[in-house]
C-alpha cells in the first residue's frame, strides 16, 4: 500500500496513475471535502510535465474540455499602463482552473481512496498522527503535503525561506459585467504591471472572475504588524496609472496576504527507506517560472511509473524517482529565483522583457 499525504495536483496524479495500474494507494487530506475551500488561481499546464501527467492518469481528453480559451495570452505593461509586450499565446500551454483540475483527477479515482478531513499533526518514522486522534503506520509514505510538509522532516532539516516578496490576493467575480474596464485592462489571460520594484499581477479565471496579486518587497511579517487596508495598499502605488490602481481601489473582495517562500535551490536528501516527497513538499519555489503544479504532477506520474516498473522493490523505485527529480527540480527552482529577481529590479518591467528576449534567442538558436 502506498500512503500519500496531500490531495493536491501531485498527490492525486500519483494516486490516479497507481490506481489505473492496479497498485493499492490511499490519500489523506486536511480539507473537509473537495469543495471546502477555493483551490487558487489558474494553472498553465506544460506539454512535457502537466499534460504528460494527465495522459498517464487517463484524463487528458477531459482536460481539453476544461481549458480557458485564450488563457495563455500575456500582456506586460509599465507602471503608467503603457503596453510593453503583448502575446496572444500559441495554445501549447492551456490554462485550467485549479478546482476543475482537482475534480478531473478525482474523477479517475474511486470515492474511498481519498480520505478527507484528515489533518496531519505529526509524523514519526512512518507513523502518521491526525488531528482527530487517529493514526496509521505506512508501508510506503509519500509527502505531497505542500510547502510546510509534515513528512519532509523525515528526510531533511531544510525549511522554506522567505523570498522578500509578498502578494496580496484580491478576487474580482463577474468582472465582465461589474468591472468591464478592469476586465478589458487585464485581457483574456495573464497581465503584469511592473515598476518601482513592485507589481500588480492579474489573471483571468474561469467563470468570469479576475484574480489580482499585488506584489511588494516587504518583511515577511508585515501583514501581521500593520493593518492591511485598501487605502494603505493603494498608497504603495502612488504615481502609478489610475487604471492600474483601480485593480486595488475599485473592488471589494477580501485582501489575502500571500508571502512567497522557497526551499533552497538544489535541495537533496539521503535515501530514507520507504519515504519520499513530491511537489512543493520536495521543492517549493516562487511562481515566477510557472513550474510548481507542473513539476508536482510530473513528480506524481514519474514516481507512480517507478513504483509500477519495480514491483516489490520499493527502494529501487524511490531511488530511481529521486535521481531524476532532483536535477529537474533544481533547474526549475533556479529559473524561478532568477525570474523573481528580474521581475522586481529597478526599471521594471525591462528586466523581465530582457529575460523573455533571451529565452526567444535561445529557442531560435536550437
Amino acid at each position: 500500500m502506498i500512503t500519500v499525504i496531500g490531495a493536491g495536483p501531485g498527490g492525486l496524479t500519483l494516486a490516479a496513475v497507481l490506481h489505473a495500474n492496479g497498485v493499492e494507494v490511499e490519500v489523506y487530506d486536511a480539507d473537509a471535502s473537495p469543495t471546502a475551500r477555493h483551490q487558487g488561481g489558474m494553472l498553465d499546464l506544460h506539454p512535457e510535465s502537466g499534460q504528460a501527467a494527465l495522459r498517464a492518469a487517463g484524463v487528458f481528453e477531459g482536460f481539453q474540455r476544461l481549458t480557458l480559451e485564450g488563457g495563455d495570452a500575456m500582456r506586460v505593461v509599465d507602471k503608467h499602463g503603457t503596453v510593453r509586450m503583448s502575446d496572444d499565446g500559441d495554445g501549447q500551454r492551456p490554462e485550467i482552473d485549479r478546482g476543475d483540475l482537482r475534480d478531473l483527477l478525482l474523477s479517475a479515482l474511486p470515492g474511498d481512496i481519498v480520505r478527507w478531513g484528515r489533518r496531519v499533526t505529526d509524523v514519526q518514522g512512518k507513523r502518521v498522527s491526525f488531528s482527530d486522534g487517529g493514526s496509521l503506520t505506512a508501508q510506503t509514505l509519500v509527502g505531497a503535503d505542500g510547502a510546510w510538509s509534515k513528512v519532509r522532516p523525515l528526510l531533511t532539516s531544510a525549511t522554506p525561506v522567505y523570498s522578500g516578496i509578498s502578494f496580496v490576493e484580491i478576487r474580482i467575480p463577474d468582472a465582465d459585467r461589474l468591472h468591464p474596464s478592469l476586465s478589458e485592462l487585464v485581457g483574456p489571460g495573464f497581465f503584469l504591471a511592473l515598476g518601482d520594484e513592485k507589481g500588480i499581477i492579474a489573471h483571468r479565471e474561469s467563470r468570469g472572475e479576475l484574480c489580482v496579486y499585488v506584489a511588494l518587497k516587504t518583511a515577511a511579517d508585515w501583514s501581521t504588524t500593520a493593518e492591511l487596508t485598501r487605502d494603505w495598499l493603494a498608497a504603495q502605488f502612488a504615481g502609478w496609472g489610475a487604471r492600474l490602481r483601480a485593480l486595488i481601489t475599485d473592488t471589494d473582495g477580501k485582501l489575502l496576504p500571500r508571502p512567497l517562500y522557497a526551499l533552497p535551490v538544489g535541495i537533496r536528501w539521503a535515501r530514507v527507506p520507504g519515504v519520499t516527497l513530491i511537489g512543493d513538499a520536495a521543492h517549493v519555489m516562487s511562481p515566477f517560472a510557472g513550474e510548481g503544479a507542473n513539476l508536482a504532477m510530473r513528480d506524481g506520474a514519474e514516481l507512480a511509473q517507478a513504483l509500477i516498473d519495480h514491483p516489490g522493490d520499493i527502494e529501487t523505485a524511490l531511488q530511481a524517482y529521486e535521481e531524476a527529480m532532483f536535477p529537474r527540480a533544481e533547474a526549475a527552482a533556479h529559473e524561478s529565483a532568477v525570474n523573481l529577481v528580474e521581475s522586481f529590479k529597478p526599471g521594471g518591467p525591462q528586466g523581465l522583457l530582457d529575460l523573455f528576449a533571451g529565452f526567444a534567442e535561445a529557442a531560435a538558436a536550437r
